[in-house]
């Protein structure tokens, strides 16, 4: 069956060249109907991906990973999110059992301490629950784009993924901040207000700050970190 699936990726890629984000959604999801699902973290590139789905009606199922170390202000642009288009959201949480092992052996805030437990903690909080929502599914839209960090700047806007088995669509790879700020702005999406405040991308808050002028994109993100080391797991591939 993967390997069929796989097969697809020519021709999506071919058809999604003809067609905008939107009508290559609603293709998507009719072709794998109920086997495709969009992962948000409420960033605003996945802000004007709901926008699109919701307003499209296109039927995607969305789901978003509650770490339990989010910003209130996540809380808050999820709830406004529901408000505004009338959608459910599924979110996925970590097993108590394995975040409660590790934060009785290592501390509440060992992801300090070395990239190995700051790893666990992002494979604990993270992976396997996003393991959990894309099992069994063919399609997964992200909100990448290749402005995000150098990793991904080599990115094809569909792609095999190999770890998890499915074709993954980021159907915003090639746009801009500026081009993603300003559709936001112009459809009164709602944005999560730590963006006005210099923080590009927002993950957990222990994890997360502000970047200062100059900055590379990921700065904020395990700033205590080597650069190379700046990713979580949730989009690593098997080489």
């Amino acid at each position: 069956m993967n390997n069929t699936l796989e097969q697809y990726l020519p021709n999506l890629i071919t058809q999604s060249e003809q067609l905008s984000p939107a009508a290559f959604l609603r293709h998507l999801a009719d072709k794998f109907a109920g086997n495709i699902v969009f992962s948000s973290s409420f960033s605003n590139e996945d802000q004007v991906i709901t926008h699109l789905i919701a307003q499209e009606q296109i039927p995607i199922q969305i789901f978003t990973l509650d770490t339990g170390r989010l910003f209130p202000e996540t809380y808050s642009v999820w709830k406004a999110t529901i408000d505004c288009y009338q959608i459910q959201i599924k979110a996925y949480y970590p097993a108590n059992d394995l975040l409660e092992s590790f934060v009785a052996e290592k501390g509440p805030n060992a992801f300090y301490e070395s990239v190995d437990n700051r790893k666990q903690c992002c494979n604990i909080r993270k992976v396997i629950p996003l393991k959990r929502a894309l099992a069994g599914k063919q399609i997964w839209v992200t909100g990448l784009r290749a402005e995000h960090s150098a990793a991904r700047q080599d990115l094809n806007t569909l792609e095999w993924d190999a770890t998890n088995q499915l074709i993954k669509y980021h159907p915003l790879l090639h746009w801009t901040t500026e081009q993603v700020n300003q559709y936001v702005q112009e459809n009164n999406i709602p944005s999560n207000p730590l963006h006005s405040k210099g923080f590009v991308s927002i993950g957990c808050a222990p994890c997360t700050r502000a970047i200062q002028e100059g900055e590379d994109f990921r700065a904020g993100r395990w700033w205590w970190e080597d650069a190379s080391k700046k990713e979580c797991g949730l989009h690593e591939h098997k080489s």
